[in-house]
């Protein structure tokens, strides 16, 4: 209702991103739970109208740097970029706890060329096993939606086999934690 007095609407094809004209441009509000990111002509307006008039408790206002788990920065010519840095370093911590080892740093790709990883055999995991297993594929899942497209193939694939994951299955999701680790850098320019 906020957002609607202040003369913004939910775009058609992502509702949670709001959306206004201002002059021969369009302001834009993403929403998700409660975080906002605000890209305006003036994002300081409408923080003070919403913190003022609406009485929200804003915080971390300013240029745009860390928003839901990805960061954001600005390159040497000064173009935005975003990369889930800080994310991929608590990944690859969460990793280390598991494991009690890092993430091999050799693989060069996040699944093997022609894998079927249907097609394994091995032993099923045991309880413990299997949520390790769901909550390494959780990570992948919103890092993929924080921008590491790079992986999204990889991550579809093994989160068929959440259910019942085997021994293989979870080295391959290591496979995939490792290429993360090795590129834990890339980002989205």
């Amino acid at each position: 209702d906020c957002l609607r007095e202040l003369g913004f609407f939910p775009c058609k094809m992502e509702p949670s991103v709001w959306m206004r004209p201002n002059g021969d441009i369009y302001e834009y509000i993403a929403t998700y739970v409660d975080d906002l990111c605000i890209a305006a002509i003036n994002p300081q307006e409408i923080t003070d109208t919403l913190m003022k008039k609406y009485n929200f408790k804003l915080k971390g206002t300013g240029p745009l740097s860390f928003h839901l788990g990805c960061d954001f920065f600005r390159d040497d010519d000064g173009t935005l970029c975003m990369a889930p840095r800080k994310y991929m370093d608590k990944m690859v911590q969460t990793y280390e706890r598991m494991f009690g080892s890092k993430p091999n740093h050799k693989v060069r790709s996040p699944l093997e060329k022609g894998d079927h990883p249907e097609l394994d055999m091995s032993t099923f995991l045991d309880e413990e096993g299997i949520q390790q297993y769901q909550s390494l594929i959780g990570a992948m899942q919103w890092a993929v939606s924080i921008g590491r497209m790079d992986i999204t193939t990889a991550v579809m694939t093994m989160s068929g086999f959440r259910a019942a994951p085997r021994v293989g299955h979870l080295e391959r999701v290591k496979r995939i934690y490792s290429y993360l680790s090795k590129m834990k850098c890339a980002g989205i320019r």
